[in-house]
């Protein structure tokens, strides 16, 4: 890294170590700068939002450099909104000093997660991805093991291992031991970052379709209505999940809708009056392993919508406008 920087054109470096509290001393363009480093193994968006808040305990002026093995896109896009450079064994650099913008794109690198008692990555996927919504659906509550075996349905060996990972990332703060050890959510937005940047749909089934509707925003009222009637378990995501919680959010082209894995999707089409298309779609029908897309679903004007949270991860998915409305859910009903 020291290096690099010696061999940028009109900069000059000295090294501070063992002198003060900065690590480099930069001169660009007659410009001096003072630059701190912080050497990581892997950054995620847990580790990204720990620098940034650390970056508030530095002294006025000072620059911060992050050096890893790996980092995370998310992660990356955290220590760019808030200024702070990085570079990893990817190939993924961002420096931005007085008089120098340094910029290069790598490879996504290999980021482990936590490990479960196998040495298999604990990732917040799948039922591990279920616990994580329910800390973040109840941020205040003092958790135990058994209070997140009962709520999200999962064993407590993981609860245990979720818990134990999210206490070292910094996102949750533990309060007395034993049997009468609580944790509790401290970094809501280190959750949902770390939660969106891990999850993952396992069996993904989808069948597209097309139903002769008038409104497109009154058709997820239809459909919901009409699954209700079949005894389907599902939840309306997408744009049209958007509508429910943010009226004016976007046109509604498509319809998704996540429905249990228990039932058939063809026979579901049925019962929607839907027919199965390839191309031309306004209905989406997903299913995913142990519908988790369905955890902690809400009902909104009479209409199972998935879970807010859900609903923003859905939206980052979507191609089309699916950054923007997530970014929008995120700002007007998340708020974290």
């Amino acid at each position: 890294m020291l290096r690099l920087l010696r061999e940028v054109p009109r900069v000059s470096v000295e090294s501070t170590l063992g002198q003060a509290s900065a690590d480099l001393v930069m001169t660009v363009g007659g410009v001096a700068c003072v630059v701190e480093f912080e050497a990581r193994s892997v950054v995620n968006s847990a580790a990204a939002h720990q620098i940034v808040a650390a970056t508030k305990r530095m002294p006025t002026g000072a620059h911060l450099i992050v050096v890893a093995k790996a980092t995370t896109e998310e992660a990356r896009n955290l220590l760019e909104e808030a200024g702070i450079g990085f570079l990893d064994l990817s190939g993924n650099m961002r420096i931005h000093l007085p008089g120098l913008f340094v910029w290069a794109q790598g490879g996504r690198g290999h980021v482990p997660a936590g490990k479960q008692a196998d040495g298999s990555p604990l990732k917040l996927s799948g039922k591990a991805g279920v616990a994580a919504l329910a800390l973040l659906c109840d941020p205040a509550r003092e958790w135990r093991v058994q209070d997140l075996v009962q709520r999200a349905f999962v064993s407590a060996g993981l609860a245990h291992r979720l818990l134990a990972r999210l206490e070292r990332e910094g996102i949750v703060r533990a309060t007395a031991a034993g049997p009468r050890k609580t944790r509790q959510l401290t970094n809501r937005s280190a959750l949902l970052d770390l939660w969106a940047e891990e999850m993952k749909d396992r069996g993904k089934q989808l069948v597209r379709g097309y139903r002769l509707a008038r409104d497109p925003r009154a058709q997820a009222r239809t459909l919901s209505r009409l699954l209700d009637q079949a005894n389907v378990e599902h939840a309306v995501s997408g744009a049209a999940g958007a509508a429910m919680l943010v009226p004016s959010a976007t046109a509604i082209p498509v319809t998704d809708i996540w429905v249990t894995e228990n039932a058939a999707l063809q026979e579901v089409l049925a019962e929607l009056k839907a027919e199965r298309v390839e191309s031309g779609h306004n209905l989406a029908l997903r299913q995913a392993a142990d519908d988790t897309p369905l955890a902690f679903r809400q009902q909104i004007q009479g209409v199972w919508v998935a879970n807010t949270f859900r609903l923003y991860f859905d939206l980052r998915q979507d191609p089309r406008r699916g950054p923007e409305q997530a970014d929008r859910i995120r700002e007007e009903v998340i708020r974290f």
